[in-house]
């Protein structure tokens, strides 16, 4: 079977698990609704049939084909694996609504537009660093949505509007925990993707890199100054959530800005 063999089934189980979430979040009545394992069942499928999707689009004879779509597919698998087995035994499955679908679009994309630009030579240093790195911003993705849901729960219980599915959502202190939690994790793996970074690669200061690395060290200080103030002065609420977007947007800008505007803007090579 080929990628699109694969990527159709992908998709339509993303959209499904999607859909019994929005079912979960307003009250659906039926027993099935009522278990989150039984709803976030088809997303493993999900997950299982994009990565089948996506390898012989990723992995090729050349090297690792990091194209922009095929990157963004990459980081939106990991993304909602995480989550899936995340919510296995914490309440983060809500994060789902917007994600699965994400993941659902850059597969789609990711085999009708693959590219080609592989990374090449590949060797086992560089495959380490590109897994630190794409782990570590599939978490920091997560950190992302839960800031942003811990964002609009908090100005509706400060407006006093607690109705509606603010109600489904765990307390204020659950979501603040979750959030630092899986800031702790991705800032452990960002760090290990700049050392293997710093380990590995020969010129991780070079002209087409050096942006890359300079916005992922800000990012890193930026996680590495929140969980210092969380510890140091227990910072929480909309500081948390300012810091936490504030060092997302910064490896956004280094993990696809350059791809962005190179591979899709003018058309030359990353």
């Amino acid at each position: 079977m080929n990628a699109t063999g694969f990527a159709l089934p992908a998709i339509l189980l993303y959209l499904l698990t999607t859909l019994a979430l929005v079912m979960r979040l307003g009250g659906c009545g039926s027993r099935l609704c009522a278990s989150r394992k039984l709803v976030l069942l088809p997303g493993i499928g999900a997950v299982v049939l994009h990565a089948l999707a996506l390898y012989p689009v990723l992995v090729t004879e050349q090297g690792i084909n990091l194209g922009f779509f095929n990157a963004a597919s990459l980081v939106a698998l990991l993304t909602a694996t995480l989550l899936l087995l995340t919510a296995a035994w914490q309440p983060v499955e809500w994060l789902g609504i917007p994600l699965l679908p994400v993941a659902a679009t850059t597969l789609g994309l990711a085999v009708l537009y693959p590219g080609r630009h592989p990374v090449n030579p590949s060797s086992w240093q560089l495959d380490v660093h590109i897994l630190f790195s794409v782990l570590a911003y599939s978490l920091f993705v997560l950190a992302a949505g839960q800031a942003i849901l811990l964002a609009i729960q908090e100005h509706y219980l400060h407006n006093r509007k607690p109705g509606g599915f603010i109600r489904a959502l765990p307390p204020l202190q659950v979501m603040e925990q979750l959030l630092f939690q899986m800031i702790g994790v991705g800032f452990a793996l960002l760090s290990l993707a700049l050392l293997s970074g710093f380990f590995f690669l020969e010129d991780i200061f070079a002209q087409h890199l050096v942006h890359k690395t300079l916005l992922s060290i800000a990012g890193w200080v930026i996680f590495g100054v929140l969980l210092w103030g969380r510890w140091r002065f227990g910072w929480r609420g909309r500081t948390a959530i300012r810091w936490t977007l504030s060092g997302f947007a910064l490896l956004a800008l280094a993990y696809f800005g350059s791809k962005l505007v190179l591979e899709l803007i003018l058309g030359g090579g990353a």
